[in-house]
């Protein structure tokens, strides 16, 4: 009997490395923070694109600097190698720039720019995939087509996506300028060709730079074949280089983002009202109430109600929780399950236990509240002593009277009651009272005689 042949093993994947071009000064943002660094969901834009990234699994990632680098130094911390681009010469020329912080590189190189940032890791791979066809093109470049072309360079290409010829805006004919395939300025490269590819670019152009897309003409010239992948949202090639583009940017993502929200089982009463972060997490059958707002580092588990008007940020919510309305929820603030917090409550670094209620107009910060206590309505944790922040513990199923001020650090016992009014500094026993009062003064007909003596003095002055 003959055995069966085996399967071939299917080759690893090629390393990879990422450029992210970042050497813009980014002027018409008109802004000290570098245009790149600009949020959109609650993240700056280069972090995001370095996040989709992230998924193809990179084994470096560099970012071409220029205006604003000490920015881009602090906001990337280790998480990739900065090269300088100074003078800036064209977009050739900044890739060149990364030659030394890709040395001994063997692998794939994707090039992309720090103000497109949503490009979708699933198009990156389609680059890629490209790349490493039968026909192996020397270049992949990203393509799109926009409604309107405007200034974008284009890319003349066969019916199969082989290159003809890439040209930029200002040095296109109009016979050229008519063809609506546009070049999103993102490439895939091999390491062992780009540098060669780019050591031959020059600048005889109507801008005298150093055009990236030149390679891609070189290597048609020896005989190289080149081929363009066509994105088929031409919106993840959207570059963002104003306020203006910046907040439709955001818009178009929040729209995205809240059909997609809808989608997995969320309910949003009014969704154009809704703003999330980029990791904003929503369980099945969570409803949203109008002009919520998710800061970064929201979880929110199944059945959560919010209701209109709450500000949350870095927050845990349970499943079964309430929140709001008007509530603002920041880092460090965690509801246990069927927990419940009401309108002007603001919670900061603290925990309300499983069925633990705050329902009105109070403050919870550095503290944790057990199952099933009351809090009531006025109640402040003084959490600082302007120099330092103490912790409040309040036990399970405590009660705490209205208008009251928890002195930390300081805990309440479980079943303990604190007497409306009270100013608490000195921990409470399980089970007790605690009431602390001044002694009331009464002075009978003084608030008479003091009407009648303002009123006599009001009518002089006549």
């Amino acid at each position: 009997m003959t055995e069966p042949t085996p399967a071939a093993a299917t080759p690893p994947a090629p390393a990879l490395a990422i450029v992210i071009l970042a050497a813009g000064k980014g002027t018409r943002m008109k802004s000290d923070v570098h245009k790149v660094l600009h949020p959109i969901a609650g993240r700056p834009m280069l972090l995001q694109l370095i996040g989709s990234a992230g998924e193809l699994a990179p084994e470096r990632t560099v970012v071409v600097a220029g205006h604003g680098r000490d920015q881009l130094e602090r906001a990337l911390g280790n998480t990739a190698t900065i090269a300088v681009q100074d003078p800036q010469h064209g977009t050739g020329h900044a890739v060149q720039q990364a030659q030394g912080a890709l040395a001994g590189f063997s692998g794939d190189v994707l090039i992309l720019y720090g103000d497109v940032p949503f490009v979708r890791p699933q198009t990156m791979r389609a680059m890629l995939d490209r790349l490493h066809e039968a026909d192996a093109p020397a270049v992949v470049v990203l393509g799109f087509e926009p409604a309107d072309p405007l200034q974008y360079g284009r890319v003349l290409a066969h019916d199969d996506g082989r290159i003809v010829k890439m040209v930029e805006h200002k040095d296109a004919t109009e016979a050229e300028r008519a063809c609506g395939l546009c070049n999103s300025g993102l490439m895939a490269v091999r390491s062992t060709e780009l540098f060669a590819l780019l050591a031959r670019v020059g600048n005889a152009n109507a801008q005298g730079e150093y055009y990236l897309t030149d390679i891609v003409n070189i290597a048609n010239l020896d005989g190289r074949s080149c081929a363009v992948v066509v994105t088929d949202d031409a919106d993840e090639v959207a570059g963002i280089n104003s306020r203006a583009e910046l907040a439709e940017a955001e818009g178009r993502w929040q729209q995205r983002r809240r059909a997609m929200a809808m989608a997995d089982g969320a309910t949003l009463i009014a969704p154009e009202t809704v703003w999330f972060a980029w990791d904003t997490v929503l369980g099945r059958d969570v409803v949203v109430e109008p002009n919520v707002w998710f800061g970064p580092g929201v979880t929110v588990a199944d059945h959560v109600t919010i209701h209109a008007f709450c500000h949350i940020a870095g927050a845990r919510l349970a499943e079964g929780v309430e929140v709001g309305p008007f509530a603002r929820l920041r880092p460090g603030a965690v509801l246990e399950e069927k927990s419940k917090i009401g309108n002007f409550v603001e919670m900061k670094a603290a925990t309300l236990g499983k069925g633990a209620k705050a329902n009105h107009l109070t403050y919870l910060g550095d503290a944790e509240v057990g199952a099933g206590a009351n809090i009531g309505a006025g109640t402040i944790t003084c959490n600082y002593d302007g120099y330092f922040k103490h912790k409040t513990i309040i036990g399970e199923r405590a009660f705490i009277g209205s208008n009251s001020a928890l002195i930390a650090p300081v805990k309440i016992g479980a079943d303990a009651i604190v007497a409306a009014g009270s100013a608490v500094s000195r921990d409470v026993a399980d089970g007790e009272l605690r009431m602390v009062r001044a002694e009331q003064l009464i002075k009978p007909g003084w608030a008479d005689r003091f009407h009648d003596a303002m009123k006599k003095k009001k009518a002089e002055k006549r």
